[in-house]
């Protein structure tokens, strides 16, 4: 059976193998949507989840405790802000805190962590399952990658052969990190990054997607590679990163300019939350996914990930 390499643990996108993202996600998150769909069900009935960020999150905090609820599972604790609001204010370790909170026994946790991630903060420290949902220096978001892969699936009905675009800061951006990634495992693919010199994706997922045979191409005008986009994936400025961006170095903006460049079944996704690289008129356009499939997507993609690690056999 095709699995992912480290489980319980979800830290990075490397982890998970396309055997394993074709024959087993992609199901189950269709799988995920129908109980969606039905209201619910008991699958993690006494299932427990603690919930604990500490870096502000409205999209990926609230989509994996309703995915748990929908499920019938329970949060035990959530914050969105525990570098303010616990004892990381005190200067407590990563480490005692996953020993602390695992003493009182919850199956998952979920942990957004301003500073890296890796497995090796978690193995032999935890015995539950602990679940990336964004992390620092370098930074991956994994269940953001496998969100925008699936809105991805979902509208072309395959992942080969596409021509994925990727705007704005991608020196900071942990979700263009965790898909760029995701789509090096699959065939004739096509990645544009289109940034500012200073803000470029950096040289190690670069150097990834050479090695797996991904053509990659790097602009400073989204102009120049609109046209050919089967997917726009724009982000934001990292402000909290350091991150500035001068208008004056090129073209990043989506606007009406560029919807009358794209082709009618390109789509345009954002992990939100958009500040104004995004013009309002794009909202309404048709071919935006971000304020729609990517939201559903989020929700089945997190009850499909919690499905499988809390209750494997069901």
């Amino acid at each position: 059976m095709p699995t992912f390499d480290g489980f319980p643990h979800v830290m990075v996108s490397q982890q998970f193998s396309r055997q394993w993202i074709v024959e087993e996600f992609f199901p189950l998150v269709d799988q995920m949507k129908h109980i969606f769909v039905s209201g619910g069900c008991d699958m993690l009935k006494g299932k427990r989840m603690v919930s604990f960020f500490y870096q502000p999150s409205t999209r990926t905090r609230m989509s994996f405790e309703f995915a748990i609820g929908y499920l019938g599972g329970n949060v035990l604790f959530s914050t969105e802000n525990a570098r303010e609001f616990s004892s990381g204010a005190k200067g407590e370790s990563l480490k005692d805190t996953i020993l602390v909170i695992n003493r009182y026994r919850p199956d998952v946790i979920v942990l957004r962590y301003d500073r890296e991630l890796g497995s090796e903060v978690v193995s032999g420290i935890s015995r539950v399952p602990v679940i990336n949902a964004g992390d620092r220096n370098p930074g991956q978001h994994p269940t953001q990658g496998l969100l925008d892969l699936n809105t991805i699936k979902k509208h072309f009905g395959h992942i080969d052969g596409l021509t994925v675009t990727m705007v704005g800061d991608l020196k900071n951006g942990r979700t263009v990190r965790s898909l760029s990634y995701l789509l090096g495992k699959f065939g004739r693919i096509s990645i544009n990054f289109v940034s500012p010199p200073n803000l470029a994706m950096k040289s190690d997922v670069k150097e990834y997607l050479f090695k797996h045979g991904v053509e990659v191409e790097e602009f400073t005008d989204l102009r120049r590679v609109a046209p050919a986009s089967d997917v726009i994936y724009q982000t934001r400025t990292q402000t909290e990163c350091g991150s500035t961006m001068n208008g004056k170095d090129g073209y990043f903006r989506i606007d009406q300019t560029i919807l009358d460049m794209l082709n009618t079944d390109t789509i345009i996704m954002h992990p939100l939350p958009k500040l104004d690289e995004i013009a309002s008129e794009v909202d309404d356009d048709s071919r935006a996914v971000y304020l729609t499939d990517q939201i559903d997507s989020g929700l089945f993609t997190r009850m499909a990930l919690l499905k499988m690690i809390l209750a494997p056999k069901r």
